[in-house]
This record gives C-alpha cells, structure tokens and sequence, in this order.
C-alpha cells in the first residue's frame, strides 16, 4: 500500500472512526488506543504514561492526535492525565521517534467565549446565534477566525490552549509539522442535536475531508490552524482560511436540518 504512515490516537472515538473509514484504503494506519481497535495495528497505552506508548511511534509520518478528556463537565484531575501530561507525552514520543507531522484535535471552544455570554455588548452577534434569534441578527456578522483572541469557555478549551500552544513550541524549536484542527461539534447522529450547535456543526464527511486534507498537506506547511466546521449558514466560526491553504471544499450545512429536528 502506498501512501503515508499514519498514526491515530483515540481511533475507538467517533472522530476517530470516521477518520479511519476515509483513509483506510490510501494510508497505512495504526492506532494507540485503549483498546483493540478492529482492522488495523493497535499499539494499546495509555498516553500518560510516556515509556509505554513510545514503540507506537516508530516509523510514524504523522500522528493525529485526538485521544483526550472530552466535555465541560471533566473535572481538573481527569484533564491534566489526558490534556496536560498525555499531550506533552505524544508531542514527546513523535519528536523522539522522527515524526514529521502531528495534528493537534483542538477545539473552538478557545476562542469562543463570547457565544455563552448573554450581555449584549460582549455577547453579540454570537449569543442571539447560539440562541436561533437570527431575525435579530445584522448581516454580515464578525466571524471568529484563526486570528482571533484566544477566550476559553471552560477548562476544557484552557487544555486545549496548551495543546496548542506546546504544538507551536514543538514545531519552532524541532522543525516538526504541527496543524491545529479546532473541531466543531461532532455528533454521533451526524446532525445538530440542539439549537447552539446549529452554528459550530461539522458533517462526518466534512471533519474527514479536513482531516485528511492536513495528512496531506505538502511538507512545507509548518505550522497552522484551522476550523472544522461545515458550511453552516449561521455559522461564526470561520473555515475559509481553511479553504485558501488546504482547498478544503465543505459539503454539508446545517441548514439542511429543519428546526424541528433538531431537539
């Protein structure tokens, strides 16, 4: 098989598995999981511990990096295991190992702390948008771009932030490859599940479309970040930079989902 080695952390996630079904095929890859993960080269560890998930990056071209603490609700001591020491430890592993590339799984949630508050000086456009007011909305709207001050909601995008921020650090002083991909809301359903995702959606095809876009971006993207969001028609998030570096192409918007459906 042709194409690069690639190694997924967090395979078993639903990110991770809709990512494994779009480049099985064109890519040879493993997974450093937790657990088994069928059809493919399973490196099993846990990435807190350093020592034992290092034989998982050998002969490695990139890592995606996804496996973490996901959700407001993790608590500080669930976070720093995962998002703290687990990231440092696969920047870590893929440096020893000659790795050329990591995609870093981060979040939009670093910037978007304006969505969640409701005063309307700080809040506006975002909040009424998050809310489905979108009578009340003035066209066009700012839009949240890679450039943006970083404002985490919560700790889970502090985290995140971190990630980013030892991702920048790892590809200045090690002359690595390292994209920031801030995932949008994913769901299992494949379609918004409430109103304030309506804005932040990512399809499955489209988060695989971005994510093999960055495994096969050319070797002299050194650094960059992304949003992965769908063409929404609400949508603040802003994915064009996205398009201009990667010619990541969007098929899906949220749009197509009636009110109604979304609960």
């Amino acid at each position: 098989m042709s194409g690069k080695k690639v190694l997924i952390t967090g395979m078993s996630g639903l990110i991770g598995g809709v990512l494994q079904k779009q480049l099985q095929g064109s890519h040879q890859l493993s997974a450093l999981n937790r657990s088994d993960v069928p059809g493919v080269t399973c490196h099993r560890g846990d990435i807190a511990d350093l020592e034992s998930i290092k034989p998982a990056f050998e002969g490695v071209d990139v890592v995606v990096h996804l496996a973490a603490a996901v959700g407001p609700e993790i608590t500080w001591d669930q976070h720093l295991p995962s998002n703290i020491v687990g990231t440092y430890n696969v920047f870590e592993a893929a440096r020893m190992a000659g790795v050329k590339r990591i995609i870093f799984a981060s979040t939009g949630w670093v910037t978007d702390s304006g969505v969640v508050v409701t005063d309307h000086e700080t809040g506006y456009p975002y909040n009424l948008i998050a809310e489905g007011r979108f009578d009340e909305v003035k066209k066009p709207w700012p839009m949240i771009t890679h450039e943006s001050p970083l404002r985490p909601v919560n700790l889970y995008g502090c985290t995140k932030i971190w990630g980013e921020a030892l991702g920048r650090y790892y590809s200045d002083a090690f002359d690595m490859s390292v994209i920031v991909v801030r995932i949008g809301a994913v769901t299992k359903e494949d379609k918004p599940k409430f109103m304030r995702q309506k804005a932040i959606w990512s399809s499955h095809r489209d988060i695989a479309q971005l994510l093999q876009k960055c495994v096969e971006a050319p070797d002299s993207l050194r650094w960059d970040i992304f949003f992965g969001v769908s063409n929404n028609t609400w949508g603040f998030r802003d994915f064009s930079h996205a398009q201009q570096i990667l010619g990541y192409q969007p098929l899906d918007n949220s749009e197509q989902y009636k009110d109604s459906e979304i609960s």
